[in-house]
């Protein structure tokens, strides 16, 4: 028996629609990250970009537990003393709302070029809507996965 290794002609991609609204951060992470490497697909190959496209909406309505609203995210502009900070609050409430998840699913990749390629076929969007329809994507139902999935308190 040989080990299975697929090539770029079994590479077979779906677009994928996830509501973020109403579940936890983490576990919507894990799952984003899980679909764009492929790891769901038992044809799962390390070295090959096998994942699909994966379209969050309501990126806005995202839940966080515990006290990580208040949790400073840091950054340096490149001059001395540029050390800058915001909450995961205020970034989910300013103009960017889609960054926490991006940051999240990014952080839970390794950090290769594979990686790096896999995360240009995740598209964030604050809101309900996206621009997406032609590609026919099928709804991927987060919330009924696990009870854990959403935040209840």
């Amino acid at each position: 028996m040989k080990t299975f290794t697929a090539t770029p002609a079994d590479i077979e991609k779906k677009w994928v629609v996830i509501d973020a609204e109403g579940v936890v951060l983490g576990r919507l992470a894990s799952i984003i990250a899980m679909r764009l490497r492929g790891k769901h697909k038992p044809s799962f190959t390390p070295h090959m970009d096998m994942g699909d496209n994966v379209i969050v909406i309501n990126a806005e309505k995202v839940q966080l537990t515990g006290k990580k609203r208040d949790k400073p995210n840091y950054w340096h502009t490149g001059y001395p003393g540029g050390i800058k900070s915001r909450t995961t609050g205020q970034i989910l409430e300013g103009n960017h709302p889609e960054r926490v998840i991006m940051q999240a699913v990014k952080r839970m990749l390794p950090g290769n070029r594979l990686s790096r390629k896999q995360m240009t076929h995740l598209r964030v969007f604050a809101g309900a809507e996206h621009g997406m329809e032609a590609q026919q994507p099928e709804v991927l139902d987060v919330k009924s996965m696990n009870k854990k999935n959403t935040r209840t308190a």
